[in-house]
């Protein structure tokens, strides 16, 4: 039924996987799917304030991030499960969509989270994700 499952992470923040990826996993497992696990590095936002990082900041980050999502995917991914990484960068919600429609994902499994103050304000990746896309979201609760 699916065939390639695509899951977002944030490597720093342990509640958009904890739940998530053990979902993923099994649904993995079940179908004989493979488990896309990406990360996005936010961008710096406008030019402007860019300019005062170091040259090569940006390529540093998406290395040192595909580092730790190598990592991270060995500590908790069973081997039996098929993966891939993918790190990109830009706007969280528009690179999960982006990069679903790229692989042709089949299912789209995220976190959910307790709202805080900034997410009434600026909206969570998950809600914007379930707006935006034509692809199946599975958006797994605490």
């Amino acid at each position: 039924m699916y065939k390639d499952i695509l899951l977002p992470v944030d490597l720093n923040e342990e509640s958009s996987w904890a739940k998530a990826l053990p979902t993923a996993v099994e649904y993995c497992k079940a179908f004989g799917s493979t488990l896309h696990v990406m990360c996005v590095v936010p961008d710096f936002g406008l030019a402007a304030v860019s300019q005062y990082f170091p040259e090569g900041t940006e390529e540093k980050l998406l290395h040192d991030m595909a580092t730790h999502l190598q990592a991270f995917i060995d500590e908790h991914v069973p081997k039996e499960v098929r993966t891939q990484d993918i790190v990109a960068h830009g706007s969280v919600p528009k690179q999960i969509i982006a990069t679903a429609d790229e692989i042709d994902a089949d299912l789209i499994v995220m976190a959910s989270h307790r709202p805080e103050l900034k997410d009434y304000l600026l909206g969570p990746n998950s809600a914007y994700v379930v707006r935006h896309t034509a692809r199946s979201v599975l958006v797994v609760r605490d």
